[in-house]
């Protein structure tokens, strides 16, 4: 994998730049619910580049459009902390084709984020939203009825909640009532305390993955590698799969929520891992 990264981003002979009056674009930023700013998507535009590379500078690793610095919507400088991430970003652009589809660069909207911070939120106010979600976490509400379902739920999320339980020692459990299971106080600061030892890049994906499968306890799970994003989304889906092995699928259209919400889910999953863990690409590995 990484050494056709390598021939894409340093081995590319260089080409005649195929001039455009198109200033480069930098992708949406996104804002979750409750926040108070949001980035509309541009709407596509044609390819203006046929060059994508990284480069080292200053602040960190920066993606270059043939002779132009990526910039986010608000006009800085993208600048990202890895090698491996600013390879991932930069294979996002390097894929697109004769349009720029921006609403499918997941990783290059995160950096967005981060750089812009559109919604002027702290490290503190990531975590509390992110813990939040404790109370309405998906696999904690269930059903009393129709018995099939009861006892999907019984089997799929009580092992996950056991072993959130287990890992973090913590007691979470589950409640059919409407107002959810009475989450501890020791549940909450655990979950914050354990949030607090990421850096803002890698809360910005957590919380990008809580939101997306409504469920701390499933995205903890993905981002301790306990359970594989297919696994995640499938466990986040479990009522409405019921329902489609009840009733049937909606031709096309269950199959793109699914494989849309499984591309955001690994992209956020893959953003948290990438910006807490030393990626430094080692070049001795890039070798044939």
């Amino acid at each position: 994998m990484w050494r056709g990264c390598q021939r894409l981003f340093y081995a590319r002979p260089p080409q005649t730049p195929r001039l455009c009056p198109t200033p480069p674009v930098g992708g949406p930023s996104l804002s979750l619910p409750g926040t108070a700013r949001t980035y509309t998507p541009p709407t596509e535009r044609k390819r203006f580049y046929q060059n994508v590379s990284i480069s080292q500078g200053e602040g960190g690793f920066e993606i270059n459009l043939d002779h132009r610095k990526l910039k986010t919507p608000q006009a800085k400088l993208f600048t990202v902390p890895s090698e491996a991430l600013a390879i991932a970003v930069a294979t996002e652009w390097d894929s697109q084709q004769d349009t720029i589809k921006s609403y499918t660069m997941h990783l290059t909207t995160l950096c967005n984020t981060v750089l812009d911070n559109p919604s002027q939120r702290n490290k503190d106010q990531l975590i509390r939203a992110a813990v939040k979600f404790l109370e309405t976490d998906t696999v904690c509400f269930r059903v009393e009825e129709p018995a099939g379902l009861v006892e999907l739920q019984q089997n799929e999320w009580d092992p996950m909640i056991e072993w959130a339980e287990k890992r973090y020692n913590v007691e979470i459990g589950s409640s059919t009532s409407i107002m959810g299971p009475n989450i501890p106080a020791r549940t909450k600061d655990t979950f914050t305390s354990h949030l607090a030892s990421y850096n803002m890049w890698a809360l910005q994906g957590i919380e990008y993955v809580i939101a997306q499968l409504k469920s701390l306890i499933l995205s903890m799970g993905l981002i301790d590698r306990h359970i594989p994003v297919e696994k995640a989304v499938l466990l986040s889906r479990l009522e409405e799969e019921y329902q489609i092995q009840q009733w049937g699928n909606v031709e096309w259209a269950h199959d793109y929520d699914r494989y849309e919400l499984r591309a955001r889910t690994a992209a956020g999953t893959l953003f948290a891992h990438l910006c807490s863990e030393s990626s430094t690409v080692k070049h001795k590995l890039l070798q044939d």
